[in-house]
């Protein structure tokens, strides 16, 4: 059994981390509240760009186009871009993404190659002998579009040169606070058919009239096309991010939880052992104090 003054030292070492962690979950919690907020105020411009896409690639012959809505006949390369987080304190943040891609992507016959956002991600990539092609790391706090733009157009050039044939985008969905959902969706080729597949799940209305557009539909869709494709990038990253802050919030209410009721478990056991010490004083007084009457 440890003695009252390890004790006293484990207890105060534990009220320490309780205190940091505590601070860490009002970090976060203020964090998770701005990225939602981020996260939001990305969707107009996103359900205003995601339909006058569809009303263009609706049209006849939509897939000669543009090469971004061409499906290739074989799939001879995977690209997969995966969204981890930079900073650990996450509960299973992390390692949950990276395990669920591995677990999807083990199944894939093609070869597959990995593009990582986040060191978290890449590290556990590199463990699992992985092909990691290109690292984003140390994003800003809130990062903007111009801060994420490469990687979307890393994706749409590696599709566009052949060096893969289908681009698959892998991140945690925020539900709620509670709750962090990965998921894969796929980038590109962009199947406008697939509402669902897109990163939010927008409200779209029916465009029925016909729009006259200039520049030309090319011209257009040369714009739109990897415009959209790094948008839906950088809401997966505002999503990724919301989720890290709510699961590393969550992680720190639990550890600040279990510290005080550790710190109690330890309280009782050193007043126990402070008890046990001043019995057996007590007992060697006694003790002493008979055999001295004894001797009288």
């Amino acid at each position: 059994m440890a003695s009252a003054r390890e004790m006293r030292l484990r207890i105060r070492s534990i009220k320490n981390i309780s205190q940091v962690t505590h601070a860490l979950e009002a970090v976060s919690a203020s964090k998770v509240r701005k990225a939602v907020a981020a996260v939001t105020t990305t969707r107009p411009y996103a359900t205003k760009a995601w339909q006058v896409l569809m009303h263009i690639a609706r049209q006849p012959g939509r897939v000669s186009l543009h090469p971004l809505l061409a499906h290739r006949p074989e799939i001879h390369n995977v690209l997969v871009v995966v969204i981890s987080g930079d900073r650990g304190l996450a509960g299973a943040y992390n390692s949950n993404v990276i395990r669920f891609v591995i677990q999807h992507f083990n199944r894939q016959k093609a070869p597959v190659r990995y593009i990582a956002v986040g060191s978290k991600g890449r590290d556990m990539l590199l463990r699992y002998h992985k092909q990691v092609v290109a690292e984003f790391a140390g994003l800003p706090a809130a990062p903007s579009f111009t801060n994420v733009s490469a990687i979307g157009h890393m994706a749409v050039d590696e599709f566009l040169k052949g060096e893969a044939d289908e681009v698959y985008l892998a991140y945690t969905n925020f539900v709620n606070m509670g709750r962090q959902a990965p998921v894969i969706k796929k980038l590109l080729p962009l199947e406008v058919g697939d509402e669902a597949g897109r990163v939010q799940d927008f409200t779209h209305s029916h465009l029925t009239a016909a729009y006259i557009y200039e520049p030309n539909e090319e011209e257009l869709l040369d714009e739109i096309i990897p415009r959209f494709t790094a948008l839906q990038i950088y809401q997966a990253i505002l999503e990724s991010l919301a989720s890290e802050h709510a699961a590393r919030m969550v992680a720190m209410s639990n550890a600040t939880d279990n510290a005080i009721e550790l710190v109690g478990h330890l309280q009782l056991q050193y007043n126990k052992a402070r008890q046990q010490t001043i019995t057996s004083d007590l007992l060697d007084i006694v003790g002493g104090s008979e055999a001295l009457n004894i001797q009288r």
